[in-house]
């Protein structure tokens, strides 16, 4: 190769910018065959680090505008994704529309919503969204659970999407205090619980809360109820029966409690009280109140306790209880049995027998010295009716079992089912329970009232004929 000549002219800055563009561009293609290198490793890092290059610069654009409280969601949405659509039009990568498109979905995803999983979000199929560490995604579709591919970049990428939920609805999350429920803008119900509590990192659960509450016809389609169970609900909400509706963990309690609530005439008061506000009732005179917890401080903490409490100051015809998990129990209990009858709540049980051995567990934890046959009265003389709910295997919600809560026989409190899910119908095909509820045969004590309140009823709905009630 010949040496260059001592009298060659000197690169001029022109062609200097050339050459420099020209490197760029021939980056930028080494880029875009990485990113279009399907599962590649390379491509996979190639597609983070334009990400990480474009979020820089967008964060450079917008500055603090992203926490502006005065601008609204939607606004804010629009503002970013207008700058951000500049910021990646001025990228050396060439894209194509479909993959401009995709970038500028995940980049909002990372920088106003929820990261790599806003995707199941936005799935109307998924019901729960389960981040076991950063690195595990599990879903919830129909009832059952699901792995995932999604994972998170890094633990810091997970803390930033738990920290951006947490401080919407005033909440904190930190070494001092490592958990938290929180909820989204849609009601979606949220925990997160950080190291060092969660020692492979941190954990979030995301209960997707449904755009539209479930009607009486759509839970019957789904098989959760049957008509002759909707008819006799029915008239137990509109003679003011106190219902206690139980089930486990994910069994539909708080879906049902609406349903259950939509029987309530609009004619009356009704006030509300939740840990997280879920419930979406269709009457207008409705008050909603929701807990608080303690400040940084570690006081001006609100518990449903409280709310009870207050609520019986507030003038209520219905005290619809979100969950009772505590010593609100007694208050509860005390309220339907002066005067404010035709509440509704949920518990946590296996059984109906075990719902009311759990809410003798609950009212002693109000802390009050009272003799376990005086809990017992007072639950029994409460509470009129127990719907239980059960997941069953192939991932169905039904109430199995609709019982009547009699009264004291001795020191026991005496329970009688007027429904029973058959499960001696099999399965079908697909796995799903054929079973249905059916009647016992046995008419309800209950049913008394409805005919000093001149609510009708249907007489086959106990698989007996007595007549009219």
């Amino acid at each position: 190769m010949l040496a260059p000549s001592p009298h060659s002219p000197a690169p001029s800055k022109l062609s200097t910018r050339v050459e420099a563009k020209a490197a760029a561009d021939a980056e930028a293609r080494l880029a875009v065959h990485e990113i279009a290198t399907a599962g590649g490793v390379r491509a996979s890092q190639a597609l983070r680090d334009l990400k990480g290059k474009v979020m820089s610069e967008l964060y450079d654009h917008v500055g603090g505008r992203i926490t502006d409280s005065s601008l609204s969601e939607a606004d804010l949405n629009d503002y970013v994704r207008t700058e951000l659509s500049e910021v990646v039009s001025t990228q050396q990568v060439p894209l194509t529309a479909s993959e401009r498109d995709r970038l500028i979905d995940e980049v909002m995803d990372d920088v106003l919503g929820l990261g790599p999983i806003q995707r199941y979000i936005n799935d109307p199929s998924v019901t729960e969204v389960m981040v076991n560490r950063a690195d595990q995604v599990y879903i919830e579709r129909h009832g059952q659970l699901f792995p995932t591919e999604t994972t998170f970049t890094s633990e810091e990428q997970l803390r930033r999407v738990i920290d951006r939920i947490v401080s919407r609805v005033g909440r904190r999350i930190d070494e001092s205090s490592p958990l938290v429920d929180a909820r989204l803008s849609d009601g979606s119900r949220v925990n997160a619980i950080i190291p060092p509590l969660a020692v492979n990192g941190s954990s979030l659960t995301i209960r997707k809360f449904s755009r539209e509450a479930l009607s009486v016809k759509r839970l019957i389609e789904l098989g959760t109820l049957n008509p002759e169970m909707t008819e006799l609900l029915r008239a137990c909400v509109q003679a003011r029966m106190n219902i206690i509706v139980s089930g486990g963990t994910g069994t539909g309690k708080t879906t049902l409690l609406n349903v259950l609530s939509s029987f309530i005439p609009h004619n009356e008061r009704i006030v509300t009280i939740e840990d997280a506000v879920e419930l979406q009732l269709q009457q207008d005179h409705v008050v909603r109140l929701e807990s608080r917890p303690p400040n940084i401080e570690g006081t001006g903490a609100i518990t449903i306790r409280d709310l009870v409490r207050n609520s019986l100051r507030m003038r209520p015809d219905r005290i619809v209880v979100g969950e009772v998990r505590g010593g609100e129990t007694l208050d509860m209990l005390q309220a339907m049995n002066t005067g404010h009858d035709g509440s509704l709540s949920t518990v946590h049980a296996n059984s109906p027998r075990d719902a009311i051995a759990r809410l003798e567990t609950l009212v002693l934890m109000a802390g009050m010295d009272l003799p376990l046959r005086a809990i017992r009265e007072q639950v029994s003389s409460a509470v009129n009716l127990i719907v239980h709910l059960t997941r069953l295997r192939d991932g169905t919600r039904r109430v199995t079992h609709v019982t009547e809560v009699q009264g004291m026989e001795g020191d026991m409190v005496t329970l009688q089912d007027a429904f029973l899910f058959d499960y001696s119908a099999g399965l079908d095909a697909n796995g799903r329970f054929l079973g249905r509820p059916i009647p016992t045969g046995v008419r309800p004590r209950f049913t008394e009232r409805f005919a000093e309140l001149g609510i009708q009823i249907s007489p086959s709905i106990f698989g007996q004929h007595y007549g009219r009630v």
